[in-house]
Parts: C-alpha cells; structure tokens; sequence
C-alpha cells in the first residue's frame, strides 16, 4: 500500500509564502505523475498542479506564475512553493500519485491566508 503524506500547511498573511511537502512511502519516480489539488471550503476538490515523471508540469491557471511543484527523487518527495498567497488560496491542499496500480492520495494539509 502506497502512503503519501502531507506537511507544510498553516496560517499565512496574504502575500506570504508556504512550500508543502508530499513524502510517499515508495519511489515517486514510479508514478506516472504527482500532483497538488486543493479544495476551498464549500468547493469541488480543483487540480492546482501536476508533474509528470517525465518533468513537464501544468499549473491551474490561477497559481500560474506564483506556485511550483517540483520533486526531490533521492527524498521521495514531491513539493508545492506557493509564492505572493491570496486569501483565495486558504484550502485543504491534498497530493495525489498517479500510479500503474492506482490513484492515492494523501490526508490532506490546511493552509489558511489571512490578514
């Protein structure tokens, strides 16, 4: 069974930045992709970005040009840096593997943006 878990989430002022962190229990480089959805409160859970093990990415196009998804093979770990934060990215940030075997997801991580 393939875990993922999450860190990184909290409270941040609206400007601020956070970076998550996805550690999975086996090797990222076997996932077809890794990815970051979020879901706002009262929202659809919504991709924010994906990087395929090939390296190419798609970014949503409201965090394009403030966020970064990009990985650490030898730490099997997958990351988020999430730059200049609006209030309207305060959501419960999940990851998501894409593998042979199946989807898997992680427990998810809050971040609030605040003043």
């Amino acid at each position: 069974q393939v875990q993922l878990v999450e860190s990184g989430g909290g409270l941040v002022q609206p400007g601020g930045s956070l970076r998550l962190s996805c550690s999975a229990s086996r090797s990222i480089s076997s996932f077809n992709a890794m990815a970051w959805y979020r879901q706002p409160p009262g929202k659809q859970r919504e991709l924010v970005a994906s990087l395929t093990r090939y390296g190419l990415t798609v970014y949503a196009d409201s965090v394009k040009g403030r966020f970064t998804i990009f990985r650490d093979n030898a730490k099997n770990t997958v990351y988020l840096q999430m730059n200049s934060l609006k209030l309207e990215d305060t959501a419960v940030y999940y990851c998501n593997g894409d593998h042979s075997r199946g989807q898997y997801w992680g427990q998810g991580t809050q971040v609030t943006v605040s003043s």
